[in-house]
């Protein structure tokens, strides 16, 4: 009977490879958007270790600093450095902005790092693939390599021009985009502090204004132009727990003292893959189960019509006595080797699509095997409607054709 399957496939070979190229298309699609689901948790992953911290001190009753802003005093990390349990703090700003070079721009997230030896402090760019870290306390940035600069380009962040120093990998925030390191002091004027612009028109504003110049309030306005010339916050305080002690009993003491949000690395890593990745998720799974469904029909409508081609053929077998049993062995042959010929056409074609894609496409292997026996599934269940068809043929049909 395989023979026998395998040379009706060969009769019309044409129809049945062309239409397993198309399923496995489909199925590359598949595979390529589970990959998806895979980057966005491995690059919120990434996000945390390359922190380098073990808590995440931010503002109070916020999911900060990655899922919503959050600005603690710049001061803060000494009063934590001291307590009980701690070994490193470490001040950091995020901004996700465009990062200019020249005339093209480039979507990244720019990372403020509090002064101090790279590798000693966390928040940090861990490693190096080209250059150096930065020495400087301004104007220096070291980027990933994803953004596509080098070593030497001119960065324009806000007001500021930086000059890339070194280049890192694997380096981007939860929603892919690759960071761009620069120091935190000028990470906090890109972020927080108003251009020329609007700070000559607030103290032209300010000046104008009755209240802040009646008698009695000496130096209020000094006050208001000192606030937009400085900035005093930060999103987040990095902290690294001494050995030996437990993560969890260190942030509740910072909870009860500092009265602050803290979070350890199992519940940061909740918030960015149960919260910020949970709507794209859903996402995702719909259009897995779409593609699901088309590929079902392509499989069922293609194996009816081969079934429907070979009508009298059945109809013959029959009348010689061939057992029904062994006709529907033929038809899920059949489908069966659609389903594989798919599959491995669209393994391939997402192994090789999957470097292009914009955002990073994590391909592991038990997605492919769920993927495999998801494929086979599909065409076995495609299968019942056309050896329900073909069991109700007449053997009559073969005299009267």
């Amino acid at each position: 009977m395989i023979s026998l399957a395998g040379r009706d496939i060969l009769h019309g070979w044409g129809k049945f490879v062309f239409t397993g190229f198309g399923l496995g298309l489909l199925i590359g699609v598949t595979l390529v958007m589970a990959g998806v689901y895979r980057g966005m948790v491995a690059d919120g992953r990434a996000l945390l270790d390359n922190s380098g911290a073990d808590l995440w001190v931010v503002q109070r009753n916020t999911l900060g600093p990655y899922a919503e802003s959050s600005s603690v005093y710049d001061d803060l990390y000494r009063s934590i450095r001291s307590m009980p349990g701690v070994a490193q703090t470490a001040n950091v700003t995020y901004l996700t902005m465009q990062v200019r070079k020249g005339a093209t721009d480039v979507r990244s997230m720019v990372v403020g790092v509090a002064p101090g030896m790279a590798g000693t402090l966390p928040g940090w760019p861990t490693y190096l693939v080209a250059g150096r870290q930065m020495t400087r306390g301004h104007y220096e940035a070291v980027a990933d390599l994803a953004t596509g600069f080098k070593v030497g380009d001119q960065l324009d962040i806000r007001r500021n021009r930086y000059t890339v120093v070194g280049l890192t990998r694997r380096m981007v925030s939860s929603s892919g985009d690759p960071m761009v390191f620069i120091p935190l002091k000028d990470a906090q004027e890109a972020q927080f502090l108003k251009d020329n612009d609007a700070i000559w028109q607030n103290r032209r504003r300010t000046e104008a204004n009755p209240s802040l110049n009646r008698p009695g309030v000496p130096g209020l306005l000094d006050a208001l132009h000192a606030s937009q010339s400085s900035n005093p916050y930060v999103n987040a305080v990095l902290v690294t727990v001494q050995e030996g002690h437990d993560p969890e009993q260190v942030a509740e003491s910072i909870r009860r003292w500092k009265r602050l949000t803290v979070y350890t690395r199992a519940q940061m890593e909740e918030i960015l893959v149960g919260k910020l990745i949970a709507t794209s998720a859903r996402q995702i799974g719909m259009f897995l189960v779409i593609l699901a469904l088309v590929s079902a029909t392509i499989v069922a409508f293609i194996i009816y019509t081969l079934t429907m081609d070979k009508i009298r053929e059945i109809a013959v077998l029959k009348l010689i006595g061939t057992r029904n049993r062994t006709i529907a062995a033929m038809i899920v042959q059949q489908s069966l080797a659609l389903g594989v010929i798919g599959f491995v056409v669209g393994k391939i074609s997402a192994t090789f699509a999957a470097p292009y894609f914009p955002k990073y496409v994590l391909l592991v292997p038990i997605d492919s095997l769920i993927g495999f026996a998801v494929v086979m599934g599909i065409c076995l269940l495609a299968s019942l409607v056309a050896i329900r068809m073909a069991l109700k043929v007449d053997p009559a049909e073969a005299i009267g054709g």
